[in-house]
């Protein structure tokens, strides 16, 4: 199984970027599905996840106010699309999946890294002027 991420790149402050993930290699609709990011000699930080049908979402309080998790069951992908990006935001972006395909609004378990068990390879994003 794969987690493939893309999207990522240069952009300025202030710009958007939306980053996809496709997941391949076992059921896509099983799975909740969840951002991090890792910016240098920093832990890797949740960013947002997302349950398998798609209508329970959960963010980091500091995120979610510029950044929105989705996804597409019939294209196997799940989306983070992030507005006014600013140069904090800078980090390689990981997704990852988690088989109980549930989101608890507000449960910390979800947020930590150990809540799943595929990552993908990562896709730099880098905010600067």
């Amino acid at each position: 199984e794969h987690l493939v991420e893309s999207g990522g790149g240069l952009v300025q402050p202030g710009d958007s970027l939306r980053l996809s993930c496709v997941l391949s290699g076992r059921p896509f609709t099983n799975n909740a599905l969840g951002w991090f990011r890792q910016a240098p000699g920093k832990e890797r930080e949740f960013v947002a996840c997302i349950d398998w049908s798609g209508t329970k979402t959960y963010y980091a309080d500091s995120l979610k106010d510029r950044f929105t998790i989705s996804r597409d069951n019939a294209k196997n992908t799940v989306y983070l699309q992030m507005n006014n990006l600013k140069p904090d935001d800078t980090a390689v972006y990981y997704c990852a999946a988690d088989r109980s395909g549930v989101v608890i609004p507000g449960a910390t378990v979800q947020t930590t890294p150990e809540r799943y068990d595929s990552w993908g390879q990562g896709t730099q994003v880098t905010v600067s002027s």
